[in-house]
């Protein structure tokens, strides 16, 4: 694939297997118009809509997120995962970056695996981040590695700290946060059922 953002690789799946953006939004239960603002703007969205998105297709979330595969083992080394930086989202409504406002930056950590089922990313969750409760197939597994998390599953709310973790269904409506006014670190690994 030649493409390279997500939008761009949407737009060639759906050319390729010739589905329309209405019949998309039918099959991933994603609005045609959220879509379009990602196949024609760039838009980034949470995580959520774009698994749909890959179900709705057929295909893997990486799908959606590679450049290149591999088919042996992925290293990712350390301090070289902020050079696989993947996509950034959960920025206030109209916000300029350069203003200070950088909400979620999303790492890849191993982004060439071939055929690969878990998602590995290091995120970053800036204080001003926003996202709305998403859920979507799967399981997730998040480790603080620094900072304090806020996790709302369900009704529920926890409070994490530094070296906790949490293992949970992504089918529940779920959202993290930071807790307080600083950024957050964590391992965050996706996985999504074919």
């Amino acid at each position: 694939m030649a493409a390279h953002t997500p939008g761009e690789r949407i737009a060639e799946i759906r050319k390729t297997y010739s589905i329309s953006r209405e019949v998309l939004a039918e099959r991933s239960g994603v609005s045609a118009a959220l879509i379009s603002k990602i196949e024609d703007d760039g838009l980034i969205p949470d995580l959520a809509p774009l698994i749909k998105i890959a179900r709705g297709l057929g295909v893997r979330l990486g799908t959606l997120l590679d450049d290149h595969e591999q088919l042996g083992p992925v290293i990712c080394r350390a301090g070289k995962n902020a050079s696989a930086s993947r996509f950034k989202t959960g920025l206030p409504q109209g916000a300029d970056t350069s203003t200070g406002h950088h909400g979620m930056t999303f790492n890849a950590l191993a982004s060439d695996k071939n055929g690969r089922h878990m998602e590995p990313f290091i995120v970053i969750i800036q204080s001003d981040a926003q996202q709305e409760k998403s859920a979507h197939e799967g399981e997730e597994f998040i480790f603080v590695i620094e900072g304090t998390l806020s996790l709302e599953y369900g009704t529920d709310k926890e409070i994490l700290n530094t070296g906790d973790s949490v293992y949970y269904d992504s089918i529940v409506p779920h959202r993290i946060t930071s807790a307080d006014s600083n950024p957050l670190k964590i391992l965050a690994v996706i996985y999504t059922p074919v």
